[in-house]
């Protein structure tokens, strides 16, 4: 089956591709918010080039068509609170509508029911890859995790924004809950527990409230952590909407992330 797009039934933009094996390891991903920001430009960045894995790239939602504003900047010019109507709803959500999307897909590319899981995720995506690696990696025989340029704490992040708002963000009780949920720095030993392993690769470039975060997880020595020379956050060229040609900086992702997979695939 080549690549084939579209929406799932309960509303799920995606990009995926059949393996040549039905037997061959499913690997769900979710693009970032920077490029690549949708799933196709996911799928095209991150191609996981010579593995043999049935692919499935996820779109998050409040983005790409199903995003309430234009672009970034409209949404941070908005007035809307980043965590509790932002970056929460869409962790929160994409965590809810993973199984279904995830059964519908699994089926119509004709993936062996026991085939080994990998969920994969980039900056905001990585945040939904880990919640869902924790909440529902043990039921599904999670493999693997691989989080590139993670967004591993909110709270930095947001508070590393100020400049870009109309003024600093005022941390709530509500808002404070939802940044204790996306912090796996805190939830580290959560990860841990699945008995799974997991890679992080990052950009040694990347802003620092991703790469503080990236070295405080290190410091816990619960994951593999590459960093590559060079790279900043975006792992393809702007806008990052439509597929494109792999920049360099994917092409040596892909290749770190192919490399550490297949002997974890091959047990």
């Amino acid at each position: 089956m080549s690549e084939i797009s579209g929406t799932t039934s309960g509303g799920v933009p995606y990009t995926a591709r059949a393996a040549r094996h039905p037997g061959a390891p499913v690997v769900v991903a979710w693009h970032l918010l920077d490029p690549p920001n949708t799933p196709a430009a996911m799928a095209a960045a991150l191609p996981l080039a010579g593995l043999d894995a049935h692919l499935v790239c996820l779109g998050l939602p409040l983005s790409g068509p199903r995003a309430v504003h234009d672009d970034f900047e409209a949404l941070l010019a908005s007035g809307v609170d980043l965590v509790t109507e932002f970056f929460g709803p869409m962790h929160e959500q994409a965590n809810d509508e993973f199984p279904a999307a995830f059964a519908e897909l699994h089926e119509r590319l004709g993936a062996d029911p026991e085939a080994p899981l990998v969920v994969l995720g980039g900056s905001a995506g990585a945040s939904v890859a880990a919640e869902v690696a924790v909440t529902r990696g043990a039921a599904l025989g999670l493999r693997a995790t691989v989080l590139v340029n993670p967004m591993l704490r909110l709270r930095p992040m947001v508070d590393a924004m100020a400049e870009f708002l109309p003024e600093p963000y005022r941390w709530t009780d509500a808002s404070s809950a939802v940044a204790a949920r996306m912090d796996f720095v805190a939830r580290a030993d959560e990860l841990r527990e699945l008995g799974s392993p997991l890679l992080i690769v990052e950009g040694d470039a990347d802003e620092a409230p991703f790469l503080d975060a990236v070295r405080a997880f290190e410091r816990l020595e619960q994951a593999e952590v590459r960093y590559v020379p060079g790279v900043e956050h975006a792992l393809a060229e702007w806008p990052g909407t439509d597929p494109a040609p792999q920049t360099d900086a994917a092409r040596a992702y892909d290749r770190i992330v192919v490399d550490w997979l297949r002997p974890m695939l091959a047990r």
